[in-house]
This record gives C-alpha cells, structure tokens and sequence, in this order.
C-alpha cells in the first residue's frame, strides 16, 4: 500500500503538469493568432457573446436555469472551433514565408510519410524534397519555378533507375497556375491513392536512404534565420 501511494501522486503530478502544460500550449497559439489575425479577436467575441445573448433570452423567458451551463459550454466550443481554424490559417500563412517549412509540414501529418528534406537545392534556397508514403514517391519542390523544375527533373532520372514500378508524383509548391498551395498541401498528399503497401515502402525507404546518404542535407523543418538569405531575398527569387 505505501508502495502505491507515492506512484498514484506521481501520475496526479503528472496530469496537472500535463493540463496545465495544454492551457500554456493554448495560451501562446492565442497570443500567436491575435498577433498575425485582426479577425481573430472580433470573431472570438462574436463566438462568445452569440451563446450569452441566448442564455439571456431563455433565461428571460422563463426556461430555467439549465440553459446557463448549456451556454457556457456552447460560447467554450465556439471559441476553439475559431482558433483552432484562424490558427491554422496564420500559421499557414507564416510558414509560406519560411524556406523548407514545407518538408516539417509533410513530416507532421498522420500516417506514415518519410520525408528528406532538401534532397537537392540551389545556393538561392530552391529545394526539391523526397518523400516516401503509401502513394509511392514524391518529389516536393519550392522556391523560383524555372530552377525548381529544373531540380525535380535531375531527380526524377535518378530515382527512376532504382524505384522500379513504384508511382512517381511531383508537385510545386506556389499560387501560381499549376502549383499547390501550402495551406492545401495535407489534402492534396492526402487525397493521392495508395498503391504501395507497408512493407513495400520500408523497402523503398531503405534503397533511397541508400542511394540518397552521400549527399549533403538541409536540416530538416524551416531554415534557421541566421542560414536565410536577407531580407526580401527570398520574394525576389521567387518573382513574386
């Protein structure tokens, strides 16, 4: 019994970190939205305040009390639904001005996606990434279009002598004609058909880490600041 006691206020310990941890987590994606969101705030009040008029009405007409927690938890799920979407919104557009964001993006999604990032790239930070999913490969390319096709097309002669029948997809990433944005990037991996089973891609995994491990690599996610080139560089290279 003394035994148990210390390791049942442990796990109490550990959850009230835990929670306390999530409202911190929450607490800064707040603050990070309203920063880069003026409708952030307005819509969050709006979120609020449309559930509280409606207490006020019901209780004014007579429906009892119960309508109050109804209304509290109501304003609650109004409030996370937007920010859960205007963050995702503002953090979408603050990683489109970050090179190789792209790459921490495909690494984050669900299921099993197996990312090198900047498997070949300019000294102007065009960049082609590789990935390795359930619908075979995918060569990812960002940055000034002209070069960056210019990357995927090298990449695609050298994978297709050692991916055999395994599909093989490029996208660009951009807003221009043609190419996809970042904030569709998840559906648009997502949506692609699944052809290749899990074994068949650790096989493929394993002949491309291969082929791949003599070359130098960006680090993965987003290129640290004191790596980018100055300010503006990277809007002019893109021509836009």
């Amino acid at each position: 019994m003394a035994t148990r006691l210390p390791a049942m206020a442990k796990a109490q310990e550990q959850e009230k970190v835990g929670f306390r941890t999530r409202l911190k987590q929450i607490g800064m994606v707040f603050s990070f939205t309203a920063k880069r969101d003026r409708l952030f705030v307005p819509l969050v009040l709006l979120a609020v305040l449309v559930p509280v008029a409606f207490v006020v009405v019901a209780v004014v007409l007579g429906w009892g009390l119960l309508w109050i927690p109804v209304g509290i938890m109501l304003a609650l799920l109004a409030v996370l639904i937007v920010l859960n979407l205007r963050s995702n919104k503002a953090m979408m557009a603050e990683a489109e001005k970050q090179p190789g964001a792209a790459a921490q993006i495909v690494e984050t999604m669900r299921g099993d996606w197996r990312v090198t990032p900047a498997v070949s790239s300019t000294t102007q930070f065009d960049m082609v990434h590789l990935i390795i999913g359930r619908p075979g490969i995918i060569l990812l390319g960002e940055g000034q279009p002209q070069r960056v096709r210019a990357l995927i097309g090298q990449e695609r002669k050298r994978l297709s002598k050692v991916i055999g029948s395994a599909d093989l997809r490029d996208f660009m990433l951009g807003n221009g004609e043609g190419e996809v944005p970042l904030a569709k990037l998840r559906s648009t991996l997502t949506r692609l058909p699944r052809t290749l089973s899990g074994k068949e891609v650790n096989a493929l995994d394993k002949r491309l880490k291969a082929l791949t491990a003599a070359r130098p690599q960006l680090p993965k996610g987003a290129i640290p600041k004191n790596m980018r080139p100055p300010k503006g560089a990277f809007r002019s290279m893109r021509g836009r």
